[in-house]
């Protein structure tokens, strides 16, 4: 999945930022309240939705679950260094990242790092399983693991 525009953005105006504002903070707002909120109709509203949603500024609308509540309340930050980056080994590490659920987030770095992996696991040794499944998997250099001791801040990006 890849965070980069492939075309330029939509051009948004004070509405349909408002309107996302709302919706980012919570998808299940009626429309009825969207629209009163940001001084449309209900019609009006629906459409910048929709053109928004066809144009792609609006991907999925989804809840926000609790890791911890869930059962995993430990987050680890993976940076991966690999010494192959051939387009074989890219397409392997891709596979082995969306067959794995407890990568949550995977970034492809500049820098110094290769990889970033967001991984929930229930604990430690959970942790460690899937480290090891992870290294038998596919060749990498170096894993360095950071785990999370509080969660700070997350939001949707600024709009």
């Amino acid at each position: 999945m890849s965070e980069l525009p492939a075309t330029p953005p939509l051009m948004l105006d004070k509405i349909d930022r408002g309107i996302l504002r709302l919706i980012a903070h919570d998808s299940t707002t009626p429309l009825a309240a969207i629209a009163s909120e940001v001084g449309l109709s209900a019609t009006p509203c629906w459409k910048r939705i929709k053109r928004m949603e066809e144009a792609g500024v609006i991907t999925a609308r989804v809840a926000l679950l609790s890791p911890a509540r869930l059962g995993y309340p430990v987050s680890v930050f993976a940076s991966i260094e690999t010494a192959d980056h051939s387009e074989d080994w890219i397409s392997r590490f891709a596979g082995v990242v969306a067959a794995m659920p407890e990568i949550v987030g995977a970034w492809r770095m500049s820098g110094d790092v290769d990889y970033l992996l967001h991984i929930m696991v229930p604990d430690i040794p959970a942790y460690d399983a899937f480290y090891r499944r992870l290294i038998a998997a596919i060749p990498l250099r170096n894993v360095s693991s950071r785990f999370a001791m509080e969660r700070m801040k997350a939001s949707p990006p600024p709009i």
